[in-house]
Order: C-alpha cells, then structure tokens, then sequence
C-alpha cells in the first residue's frame, strides 16, 4: 500500500501522524477487506486552503475539517467486485487501485479535538477514518447511510484502541 502525504501547513502534533494516517488507512483496507493494494494521497492544510478547495469542488464558501476525493466508482458502497472492469481505477506503475485523495484541515483537527473534549490524535484518526469510508463509496446523506457509516467509523476506531 502506497499512503503519500504532503503538508501544505506542517502540523505540531504531539504524535506521529505520518505513521497514525497509514495506520488507520490500513485499518479500513483491512476492515472493509478491500481485495487490491491501494494507494491514497493525504493533505494537510490550512483554514484557508480547506476553504478555497471546498469553494472549488463543492461551491461551500467556508472552511471544513475533511474533503474526500474519492477516485473509483461502486455500485454500492464497499462493492468491490466490478473494480477490474476500469484499468484506470489501478496505477499502471504499481498495480495499485487509486483510492483517491483525502484533504485534512489541521486547524480543525485542532478545534475539534478541544470542542469534542478528546485528544487531537483521535480527531485526526477520526477524519482520516471517516474520508477512507467515503474513499470506499460509503455517505452520511440519509440516515441509514448515516448509521452504517457511524457504526463502521466506532468499530474500526474501537479495533484499533482509539478512543474518545
């Protein structure tokens, strides 16, 4: 698996995020039983930043926590059995399945983590989480995509020992 991360505005996390975010992507590979290698792209960003992409992409002129770009299609939400019939869902170098992007606002993670009353790796464990889902097909629009999408983010996170 392939996790690329860029930092737009480094972080003062008092952990080590670049190992945090392979971690969890590697959780919700794992959890999902997604069946290829996968490659994701990760950036961290400002307020700012967060906020012309959201204005760009979603036309939602003000900051957000976590932007997913999600770079394969599914039927369904953790359907994996048609992926094959795109070559452009894998990277010809590496044979990967190009997941997609996912945009994490630092500052938010920061805000969050303090208004939620819990620690900042969690926060920044949570979003990751939450885009990966995203990543595989899955949304929070109607209240049962809601509740699977909730249900998966507390048991993989429960999986792991990260907890409020």
């Amino acid at each position: 698996m392939t996790v690329t991360l860029e930092e737009e505005q480094s972080p003062d996390f008092d952990f080590d995020y670049q190992s945090l975010a392979e971690e969890v992507i590697e959780a919700a590979v794992e959890w999902e039983e997604f069946p290829y290698e996968a490659e994701v792209n990760l950036l961290l960003v400002s307020l700012e930043e967060i906020r012309e992409i959201n204005l760009e992409h979603r036309q939602i002129d003000r900051p957000t926590d976590v932007l997913s770009f999600p770079m394969i299609q599914y039927e369904s939400p953790g359907d994996f059995s048609k992926i094959e019939q795109d070559e452009d869902n894998f990277n010809p170098d590496t044979g990967e399945a190009l997941l997609g992007d996912i945009v994490l606002c630092v500052d938010k993670v920061k805000e969050q983590a303090k208004s939620y009353g819990h620690s900042e790796k969690r926060e920044f464990a949570f979003l990751i989480l939450h885009s990966m889902l995203h990543l595989f097909g899955y949304d929070h629009m109607e209240p049962e995509e809601a509740a699977v999408m909730e249900q998966k983010q507390r048991d993989i996170l429960e999986h792991m020992g990260i907890l409020r």
